[in-house]
């Protein structure tokens, strides 16, 4: 697995994701249940590996996720994350087999760094 480093040929999305993505992540990483999944998305979305049409399925489902206005506002007990979770898992159901077990295991790390640092640094940054 390859992290993407910036790329002036990103598209905005593929910029807006890589730029706010790990602040609203490490905001929220303990209230989402699905938090793992999340990043073994983003992790998957910006291997060099991953065809570009999983790409683009993944960074828009990732670009809805740090969206400052969705259709359930994330401050919403319970229920906020719902629609973004919903995105999500449709999204991993299309492009499943592409996440790899290298994703994941970048994924849990990130975790672990999450819950035992203030500072998060995302691999490859």
């Amino acid at each position: 697995m390859t992290d993407r480093t910036a790329d002036p040929r990103e598209t905005p999305d593929e910029q807006g994701v890589r730029r706010n993505f790990w602040p609203k992540l490490k905001r929220v990483a303990a209230n989402i249940p699905f938090a793992e999944d999340l990043l073994a998305a983003y992790f998957c979305a910006f291997d060099r590996d991953t065809p570009r049409h999983v790409q683009v399925a993944l960074i828009g489902a990732l670009a809805y996720f740090i969206m400052p206005f969705d259709i359930i506002p994330d401050m919403m007990p319970l229920i906020g994350f719902t629609d973004d979770a919903a995105v999500l898992v449709t999204a991993l159901r299309l492009v499943s087999t592409h996440i790899t077990p290298a994703h994941r295991e970048a994924a849990r790390a990130a975790l672990k760094r999450i819950a035992g640092e203030d500072d998060v640094v995302p691999p490859g940054a």
